[in-house]
């Protein structure tokens, strides 16, 4: 080598700047896209992830969303069978019992 040290980084840090935000701000920063991140994979739930960023959890789905992370990711199966699932409850006259839970 001729004495350079060799970047293997596809993004020099130099190059990293965001909204003209202070250098102070970046560890929080990861660590909101670190909690974004877990919560797109589904490791953790929107409630958590919330917690994580100190923010409401209906704050968090809205912040996700903007950040182009959907609340609701369902293939068209999941869909269809949902939609199945609800024509069925209505047809019967679906019954909420006092525990919160759906009852047929």
């Amino acid at each position: 080598m001729n004495g350079k040290r060799k970047n293997n980084n596809r993004y020099p840090c130099r190059n990293l700047t965001y909204s003209g935000k202070k250098r102070k701000d970046i560890p929080s920063k990861i660590f909101e896209y670190l909690v974004l991140e877990l919560y797109r994979i589904g490791e953790i739930s929107s409630g958590k992830a919330a917690q994580f960023l100190e923010m409401e959890r209906f704050e968090f789905i809205k912040f996700a969303s903007r950040m182009g992370i959907p609340f609701i990711d369902m293939d068209k199966e999941e869909l269809l069978d949902d939609y199945k699932y609800a024509s069925r409850a209505i047809k019967s006259k679906m019954i909420i019992v006092s525990n919160g839970k759906p009852k047929l």
